[in-house]
């Protein structure tokens, strides 16, 4: 601009355009920002909701050593103790119970469900 002229009220709006373009810019890009977070949340909820319904039917959980069977339980128990539950089949479950005498877990009864009484 031309340093030995005033600002007329043109310049001046001028200026206040950009200024509120630039802001609106910075704006837009954090809403952008949040609504990419949002998708990546909405994503992984989607995608632990997916596995938690492809969860096997019934499931072994091991001891902290691995080496022993602590519990059955059914397919989804939230007390399966995370990695240490290995997902099975019916008949292995049923076996686990009856001949290999491992317990029942408490909260989801795999043994009502599969009909075996103890």
């Amino acid at each position: 601009m031309n340093e030995d002229r005033p600002l007329t009220r043109l310049d001046m709006l001028r200026f206040a355009r950009r200024v509120v373009e630039h802001q609106a810019a910075r704006q837009l890009a954090l809403m952008d920002r949040w609504i990419a977070d949002e998708e990546r949340r909405e994503a992984e909820r989607q995608r632990r909701l997916g596995a938690r319904k492809a969860a096997a039917e019934w499931a072994i959980e091991r001891g902290l050593s691995g080496r022993g069977a602590v519990y059955v339980h059914v397919g989804g128990c939230t007390g399966a103790g995370g990695g240490r539950a290995k997902g099975v089949g019916r008949e292995q479950a049923v076996r686990a119970l009856t001949e290999e005498g491992v317990p029942a877990c408490p909260l989801c009864r795999p043994d009502t469900a599969l009909g075996i009484l103890e």
